[in-house]
């Protein structure tokens, strides 16, 4: 076995002479018996261990590592993870010049061991003043598709996908909010495998391909929130879809409370979906049943239990327009999937905090202003020595962001386009050079904003969500 993980070793040895102890590496293969191939821009320990039989483990078991310093490796990495539990295999992101690239993928044996991983492991301060954030890793399967033309219906676009792409399961289409009749200009693509998925936005991705004579946009669906079973087995309140938006919340309250007066709580209407609330669990999961494909004034509606969100990814719902601004605790049941078009959704609420707190009577440090009087010594200091609740301002925490990582400044570029109202809406893309070799270089958010100045700032929490806490 020693020879065998030497030549696994040596196969990558060339590109990190000097980057890191070899001999540590192959004492921590010799100890643990794992294998480690390096291949296509990374190193795999593991995938499967010692002694494994059956299939991998099941999908939500692998989590996301961010930040890991450039010059830190498997034998330190290991055992650091191994204290949640058994790992399956753990893919170390490697660079040509044998540093990592600062991030890496754990697979653990079972769920909860990944889940006990995040909990003890995120923000983890793995070298003195450098914190790991640590985040579930789920294989995507979906594909967003824009672009379609709004008449066509689910079939035609199933059937169409089905022609120029392979291992389409099925397409998810929502009706427009003003004309029932018609799609929202985009669908869902579910594929058989991430591969199968991969491999479809490589083939439509280019710009270049078109579907009944339209040019499409393609990129990755946004995962489906997961919320544990024990949580979810506490929620009441449900979140009702594909309303029509001259509905009114005393018709949705009146229409479900039909099957038992009096057990709906209040209602929250936003658009074309709503919130539900009720005084009990089992008459919202009764409701559920008997409403689910009702029509109401004329829509065939759509309902499930919504889901719970923790306070830490407030933040990252508010972004992708999932909160209405009364229910602040609960998240729709989908992502885009909601009808927040990329070309026309209303800009998001900008007053998110870094923290995850929404509430502006609880602020990280007081904003207010001191009289200056004659005379009063300044000193000149750099904004890189305050703290990051000194700063408000998204696009500011960015820019300290990348200092204190010692990364280039962010670079801003700028796109519009035009409503079906006639308005101009704008989007920033922010590419980030330091990261250029890394999964993603570059972040553009989904809503479009009226203002310069708004969407710089979206641009900016959208950036700063992805690239996890500092």
């Amino acid at each position: 076995m020693h020879e065998e993980n030497t030549d696994a070793v040596n196969g990558c040895g060339k590109i990190r002479i000097g980057t890191q102890n070899e001999a540590a590496l192959l004492a921590l293969m010799e100890k643990t018996g794992y294998s480690m191939v390096q291949e296509n821009g990374q190193r795999k320990f593991g995938g499967p261990p010692p002694g494994w039989e059956g299939p991998p483990p099941p999908r939500g078991c692998e989590v996301f590592v961010g930040k890991i310093p450039r010059d830190m490796y498997e034998d330190e990495l290991v055992p650091v993870f191994e204290r949640a539990g058994k790992i399956y295999e753990f893919r170390l992101m490697m660079e040509f010049s044998g540093e990592n690239r600062g991030y890496a993928f754990v697979m653990y044996t079972t769920k909860e061991e990944a889940q006990l991983a995040i909990r003890i492991l995120n923000n983890y301060e793995i070298r003195p003043g450098k914190f790991i954030g640590v985040c579930v890793s789920l294989d995507n399967c979906r594909l967003f598709i824009g672009g379609i033309p709004k008449e066509k219906k689910k079939e035609e676009i199933l059937d169409e996908m089905k022609k120029v792409t392979e291992g389409v399961v099925d397409v998810i289409v929502y009706p427009s909010a003003t004309d029932k009749t018609k799609n929202r200009g985009f669908a869902f693509v579910e594929y058989e495998s991430h591969r199968a998925a991969a491999m479809a936005r490589r083939r439509l991705i280019p710009g270049t391909f078109q579907l009944w004579g339209h040019t499409i946009q393609v990129d990755w669906a946004d995962p489906e929130k997961e919320v544990d079973e024990e949580t979810m087995q506490k929620v009441k309140v449900l979140y009702v879809r594909n309303l029509m938006i001259s509905t009114t919340e005393d018709t949705i309250k009146a229409e479900f409370n039909k099957f038992k007066p009096g057990a709906v709580e209040r209602v929250k209407k936003l658009r074309d979906y709503a919130f539900v609330h009720f005084f009990n669990r089992e008459d919202a999961v009764a409701a559920m049943s008997v409403m689910n494909g009702k029509c109401i004034d004329g829509a065939s509606i759509e309902v499930t239990l919504a889901k719970p969100v923790n306070k830490e990814g407030t933040w990252r719902q508010h972004l992708n327009g999932q909160i209405s601004p009364n229910s602040e605790t609960l998240l729709v049941f989908a992502n885009k999937e909601d009808g927040h078009q990329k070309s026309l959704g209303k800009p998001a609420s900008l007053t998110i905090r870094l923290n995850g707190q929404h509430s502006p009577t609880t602020p990280e440090l007081e904003r207010c202003t001191y009289p200056f009087f004659p005379g009063t010594k300044l000193t000149p200091i750099s904004m890189y020595s305050l703290k990051a609740n000194h700063f408000n301002s998204a696009v500011m925490h960015l820019d300290y962001y990348c200092n204190k990582n010692n990364w280039a400044p962010p670079e801003y570029y700028l796109y519009s386009t035009t409503s079906q109202d006639g308005k101009i809406l704008l989007v920033y893309k922010i590419v980030m050079p330091s990261i250029a070799n890394g999964s993603q270089s570059y972040f553009m958010p989904d809503k479009l904003c009226t203002t310069l100045e708004d969407a710089k700032e979206l641009a900016a929490q959208f950036t700063l969500l992805h690239l996890g806490p500092f």
